[in-house]
């Protein structure tokens, strides 16, 4: 048996981009993004120079989640547009050379979906979600302690129904939670994704990944208990195996969202027969810091080497602070914990070192996702309270600003009404949104976009080959990668102290200019030749 293609593994290295399509763009000026904006800015990312694109759930839903609270995963919801215009939009993105990946929410439907309002109506569809009675004298206590999901929130899991009886629900109370062990709940999302690759999808990215299976207990939680009864729990493999079996037919990918501080749990995940790849989210929450990144890019490729499987990079994405402004603060990390109104930041600090990130993750081997917004170097916006719509906001009372500020509608169009998005937006653009405007950017060789896409266009240079780190000053990253014309180099000085480049050939791209002496400012990276 040959080698696989380049054209099987395209995953292994791909620039894949992160698509909520209710903030990309508006085609028919209602405020809500949708799948013809989508398909009218296909020309720009195929200019950017992206593989594939990342769809957040575009499925029927109330939105009382940001469309994670799906209702039917095999409807487009009407606010997006029809299951014909994503076909068309997989297609046409497909003859432009990129792929598409949807997003499938595992762990809970809405709690609009027909099985779930069978089960409030008393039907057999409660064998499906956990349903339970209460404790106490007279039941009015929930069934288990567990804790919420949704950062800084004390609300309960489990909600009351009018009968007496409780059912779970991880994040809010209009997800309930599905019933894993039950084979109904495993053929219907076999189906599911079967539905999605006919379509012509490259790849799904799973949703909450390390939820779905339960102790069938349900007990108490109980702080350090192994297994845990709800978090990466062992029959979670069986499940991605069967999965691993559709995709493999349609030649499909997963990327799963697994958030775990135990390495050897996380690359079970990736072994050759259960998921391709996962999100790495150590990168993405590490602080602006040399030897933390260091350590952090380290541990990464450690814990993949033993399953063979990619890395992936990321530094932002729908839930998350945005680069910029994440990079402008003290506190350069992320932690949903820590997010509070008003937290100082300095946009021109964040965008500098946001720069030097980009070309550092770029340049590191395996798979990129990026972000939207994050190539025009948007900042995270703060929302007025008044605006606010994200539930984790309300849940944890008032005190968390939630994410909305990232996914605010993107500016296209400079001098045109609401930066060109289309019909008002429905999340505010603040003042000034316009300066941040792709068409104004795309003009501009020193902006953002035209730094993503020179790093995209120079980046399949780097091929799949390892990384070797080289000798630098404290507080710099330097590193080397085999290319296909002699070694490529990239270097990131995060140290207070302007660096002297290594020998080299040619400097291919910088983040931003080098001093006079033709050395490396601070906050700032370069890819060379050697």
């Amino acid at each position: 048996m040959g080698q696989p293609t380049h054209a099987q593994n395209w995953w292994r290295s791909a620039v894949i981009y992160q698509v909520y399509v209710r903030s990309f763009a508006d085609g028919d000026g209602d405020g809500t993004g949708d799948l013809a904006g989508v398909r009218a800015k296909l020309p720009y990312l195929a200019e950017l120079g992206v593989d594939a694109l990342w769809f957040n759930p575009w499925y029927l839903s109330p939105m009382k989640d940001g469309g994670y609270d799906v209702a039917d995963y095999r409807v487009i919801d009407p606010a997006f547009g029809t299951l014909a215009e994503a076909e068309k939009l997989i297609a046409e993105a497909k003859e432009l050379g990129i792929r598409t990946l949807v997003d499938i929410v595992p762990n809970h439907v809405s709690d609009q979906h027909p099985w779930f309002r069978a089960a409030l109506a008393g039907g057999s569809e409660r064998e499906l979600f956990h349903f339970r009675p209460g404790r106490g004298e007279h039941g009015e206590l929930p069934p288990n302690d567990w804790p919420s999901q949704f950062a800084g929130s004390a609300e309960p899991v489990w909600t009351r129904l009018p009968d007496g009886t409780w059912y779970l629900h991880l994040f809010t109370p209009e997800q309930p939670d599905l019933n894993w062990a039950h084979p109904a709940v495993r053929q219907e999302h076999e189906e599911i994704l079967r539905f999605w690759f006919e379509r012509g999808v490259a790849g799904v990215r799973i949703d909450s990944a390390a939820l779905l299976a339960k102790d069938p207990d349900l007990p108490d939680f109980v702080e350090g208990r192994d297994p845990h009864p709800y978090v990466d729990r062992d029959e979670l493999h069986d499940i991605y195996r069967s999965w691993r079996t559709v995709a493999d037919a349609y030649d499909g990918i997963f990327v799963g969202e697994v958030w775990l501080p135990d390495t050897e749990r996380f690359a079970r995940y990736l072994r050759p027969d259960e998921l391709h790849t996962a999100f790495n989210f150590s990168f993405l929450s590490c602080p602006w810091d040399a030897r933390r990144l260091r350590t952090s890019i380290d541990e990464t490729l450690a814990e993949h080497a033993p399953v063979g499987a990619p890395a992936t990079w990321v530094l932002c994405n729908h839930d998350v602070t945005r680069t910029v402004t994440r990079y402008g603060r003290a506190d350069t990390g992320f932690d949903f914990a820590t997010k509070a109104f008003g937290t100082p930041t300095d946009l021109a600090l964040g965008t500098r070192r946001a720069r030097a990130a980009a070309l550092l993750s770029l340049a590191l081997p395996g798979a990129v996702y990026l972000y939207q917004g994050e190539e025009l170097g948007l900042p995270e916006a703060e929302i007025p309270r008044d605006r606010i719509q994200d539930p984790m906001h309300f849940r944890s009372g008032g005190t968390d600003p939630g994410r909305d500020g990232c996914r605010v509608p993107l500016p296209w169009t400079a001098d045109a009404p609401y930066a060109g998005f289309g019909g008002e937006p429905w999340l505010p653009q603040p003042s000034g949104w316009s300066a941040y405007a792709a068409d104004l950017q795309a003009a501009d060789p020193g902006s953002m976009l035209s730094l993503y896409r020179a790093a995209l266009t120079i980046r399949p240079e780097f091929g799949d080959g390892p990384l070797t780190w080289l000798p630098a000053a404290e507080g710099v990253l330097a590193f080397a990668r085999p290319g296909q014309e002699g070694r490529l180099l990239c270097v990131v000085n995060l140290a207070d102290a302007p660096a002297d480049l290594p020998a080299h050939s040619r400097l291919l791209l910088g983040s931003g200019p080098l001093d006079p002496q033709g050395r490396l400012p601070k906050d700032t990276a370069v890819w060379l030749r050697d």
